[in-house]
């Protein structure tokens, strides 16, 4: 491979696990919590296998530590993403969900 000439750290993906955070009888929230996340894990092996950077090195992704499904939860997940230099968001989801309180 060529000498890396890119400037600066590579960009990180941040990988936001949005979740329906209804709970009530049904609880929504509930039943999805682990589909929810293992989505997430498996956005990150893909990646990780098959993107690389420049160098040739496997892309790097940070998981939020918990679903989201409510504002705090967006805010924890923006200043974890923030204090590892994500540049880069996917965000993965099995269901509907309310957006604006999400992003």
């Amino acid at each position: 491979m060529a000498e890396n000439r890119y400037i600066g750290g590579y960009p990180v993906i941040g990988i936001r696990p949005v979740i329906d955070a209804r709970k009530g009888m049904l609880d929504v929230r509930g039943s999805l919590e682990e589909q929810t996340m293992e989505m997430a894990r498996k956005a990150a092996e893909l990646m990780e296998a098959r993107l690389t950077y420049s160098d040739g090195k496997p892309v790097r992704t940070v998981i939020a530590r918990g679903t989201i499904g409510r504002v705090p939860e967006a805010a924890a997940c923006e200043e974890q993403f923030r204090r590892e230099g994500v540049q880069v968001t996917l965000t993965v989801t099995p269901c509907w969900c309310y957006g604006s309180e999400t992003m």
